[in-house]
Formats: structure tokens, C-alpha cells, sequence
């Protein structure tokens, strides 16, 4: 496992492109992305929980349901959501990338992101396709990266390249997400392709399975997205057998789309609106893997937490606060918690009881850009861990008139 650049071109036979088309002001930001495979693809992908549903998940369900896809479309600036048009709206978009593409409409996944409640405009969609697959490329991830973007301040891609049955494979993926991220699914479009060869069933499983311990462990501000969404691409051009079973390629498989996935969790994390931290807690000792999830989701999604991280103040009460209110089993006398960063490791509370500790160390662990918040339950063997970041006053700043 070898982990390497190309996002979603790093995969044979995958193309990308992004361009500004008008639907944002600010016209030095690509509003229009698209990833297009060289042939037919296996596809799968999971929804946000939400019941307000953008039109774009609606009509990319309708359209993979034959486990089929060879093209994604998707705008930002606008959600498309809560609109009568707008599954209208949807399939017009699939129509336009088919249209150009040369495939049908019915296999093109669409999505959306931006201001909810808002009508979209077509037209420079329809003006901005022609530019759009002028710009394909197959080293070209990273404008379809910057075109999904809303308020994140990077782009993400991450990539790996694999081995199955001694043939050479890629997958790779782009990210969008910075504000209403929340567990079970956030406000993120994720979109993965890979050269292997892979049923939909297969493709399904492998997805639905990942995401419980990566994207549904993620937690910028407590808000469930209405639009998130993740789609993964198999166009079986790295030549290997077909996975067709949970067997030892599937294996080999789920740890290539882990590695990626999780990557982008850490990306989206630390790109939390107004974020200065990216925070992950690692939950060991768990009786079972539900309690130790519980438990990793309640500490980072702690607003008390949040803020706490923010003014680097080592105040664990409020980590087992978090624990004691999230609803797992715990025995709070056996908790033991402790900070650490590149700066060193402190440990703070043991069975359950505050400990002497350096206030001087523990400000400088938590000074640093990446804090790693370390849970021990003490009372079994599963561990889970959880990605989010720290509350500022920029978060506010940001969510106040965003869409004014």
C-alpha cells in the first residue's frame, strides 16, 4: 500500500475538470466540477441521514440504482435543495454532461453544495459545459477539487496504489467540507474512483462499511447536511479479477479505500470552519465498538470541549463530562484521559480522578495544530476514534451571513 498523488485521476482511465461558469460571484472560484471515467463503471454510494434531502441525492439514487455510472457532475454555490424545481433541476444537469459526454444521462451521478432554499439557475451550467469537458484531463483532480469547494480553504485529494493478485491498482479521492459536518454524514461530498475491479454489490459493501468508522466519525459543528454524499467509481481498467466475494482481495480493497477515506477525514476535520486545530480522540478499551464510537463523537462534537481546545486549556473535565452524558455504558471510575501533540503527552485524569500534572506541558501540547485527545475506558478491547475540530470566533464570524 503505497500512498501517492493523482486524487481522482490517480486510477487509470479517469478523467476531471473544473471551471467558473457564474453560478459564484467571486469569479477567480471554479463553481463546476465533473470526473468522467474512459468507460462504464461499477458504482455506490451512501446519503446523508437528513430527511431534508437535496434534489441531487434524490436523482444520483435513481440514477445508480442499476449500480451503474460513468460521469459525476456537481456545482457549487448553490445546494439545490428545498427547491420544487429542483429535481427538475437535477436531471437537467445529468442531461447537459450527457449530451456532451456522449453516454446517457442516466449514468451520471449529480450533486450540489452551497445555500439551501435558493433556486439554481441552469443557464450557466448549460453555457459553462462546453468549457468544462475542454478542460478534462487525466492529471486534472485538483480543478474538480477546487470546484466543489464552498467555504473550505483547501482543496483534498488523497490516492493510493495497491496490489491484487499481482496486479497494480489505484484508488483515489477528492473531499469538500468545512461547516455542518456532524456525524452520519456531514455537509461533504466525497467522490472516489479506482481501477480495480469490483461488483457493485462488492463496491456497496465495501462503502457502506467504511464509512461507519470514517466519515460518520467526523464532527465540525453538530449540523447534519442536508446534500452530503458519497460516490465511488470502479471502471475495472487496472485488469484484475473481478472482486465478486468478501475474500482476501476484498481485504486488500477495504484497506485501499480505508487509507483514503481516512485521509480526507483528517482534511476535513482540520478545515473546519474558522478551525486553528484539527482534534482527534482515540477511545481504547471499550466494551464494544458502539461504546467506543459513542464515546470518541461525544468528546469532539463538545462544544465546552471545542473551545476548550481552542484556548489550549487543558480542561479534561469537560472530556468526562462528554463521556458521562453520551449514552454508552461506562464506568466513569476507570476513565482515564490524557493530551498529546507533537510537543509531548500529558496525562490528565486517572480512574476517572484528576492527577498533578504540568499546566506549562499541557499548554504546549495543546498549542500545536494537530491535538490528539486519548480516552482508556478500561473494560474491554475495542477502540474507535473520532475527527473534528476546535470552536472559534471566526465559526461564528463565517456562519453569520453566510448566505448574505
Amino acid at each position: 500500500m503505497k500512498q501517492i498523488n493523482g486524487g481522482v485521476c490517480a486510477a487509470k482511465g479517469f478523467k476531471a475538470a473544473g471551471v467558473h461558469c457564474g453560478i459564484r460571484k467571486n469569479q477567480s472560484k471554479r463553481d463546476l466540477g465533473l470526473i468522467v471515467s474512459d468507460c462504464p463503471a461499477r458504482a455506490a454510494a451512501v446519503y446523508t441521514t437528513n430527511l431534508v434531502k437535496g434534489a441531487p441525492l434524490l436523482v444520483t439514487k435513481e440514477n445508480l440504482a442499476d449500480g451503474k455510472a460513468q460521469a459525476i457532475l456537481c456545482n457549487s454555490g448553490n445546494a439545490n435543495t428545498c427547491n420544487a424545481d429542483g429535481p427538475d433541476v437535477a436531471r437537467a444537469m445529468c442531461a447537459l454532461a450527457g449530451d456532451a459526454l456522449g453516454i446517457s444521462p442516466g449514468d451520471v451521478a449529480v450533486a450540489s453544495t452551497g445555500v439551501i432554499g435558493q433556486p439554481l439557475d441552469l443557464t450557466p451550467i448549460a453555457a459553462g459545459i462546453e468549457p468544462l469537458t475542454a478542460d478534462l484531463g487525466y492529471d486534472n483532480s485538483l480543478h474538480a477539487a477546487q470546484a466543489i469547494m464552498t467555504t473550505d480553504t483547501i482543496a483534498k485529494e488523497a490516492a493510493v496504489e495497491f496490489e491484487l493478485g499481482g496486479v497494480t491498482c489505484h484508488l483515489g479521492g477528492i473531499a469538500k467540507g468545512s461547516g455542518m459536518i456532524h456525524p452520519n454524514m456531514a455537509t461533504m461530498l466525497v467522490f472516489i474512483t479506482t481501477d480495480a475491479a469490483v461488483s457493485s454489490e462488492m463496491l456497496q459493501t465495501a462503502l457502506s462499511t467504511d464509512v461507519q468508522s470514517t466519515f460518520n466519525m467526523v464532527s465540525v459543528d453538530g449540523d447534519t447536511s442536508t446534500n452530503d454524499m458519497v460516490v465511488i467509481l470502479a471502471n475495472g481498467l487496472a485488469g484484475n479479477a473481478p472482486i465478486t466475494d468478501q475474500g482476501e482481495y476484498f481485504a486488500v480493497f477495504m484497506k485501499a479505500l480505508n487509507t483514503v477515506t481516512m485521509a480526507l477525514c483528517r482534511m476535513l476535520a482540520g478545515d473546519g470552519e474558522g478551525a486553528t486545530r484539527l482534534l482527534e480522540c482515540h477511545v481504547t478499551g471499550a466494551a464494544d465498538t458502539a461504546a467506543a464510537r459513542t464515546v470518541a463523537k461525544a468528546v469532539i462534537c463538545s462544544s465546552l470541549v471545542k473551545a476548550a481546545m481552542f484556548g489550549a486549556d487543558a480542561n479534561w473535565g469537560r472530556v468526562l463530562c462528554a463521556i458521562g452524558y453520551c449514552g454508552a455504558a461506562v464506568d466513569v471510575q476507570k476513565v482515564d484521559v490524557a493530551f498529546a501533540s507533537a510537543a509531548g503527552r500529558v496525562e490528565v485524569c486517572k480512574a476517572g480522578a484528576g492527577i498533578p500534572f504540568s499546566e506549562e506541558l499541557a499548554k504546549q501540547v495543546l498549542l500545536e495544530k494537530e491535538i490528539d485527545i486519548q480516552v482508556a475506558l478500561n473494560a474491554g478491547e475495542a477502540a474507535s476514534c473520532a475527527w473534528g475540530c476546535d470552536l472559534t470566533y471566526d465559526y461564528v464570524k463565517i456562519n453569520g451571513d453566510y448566505r448574505t
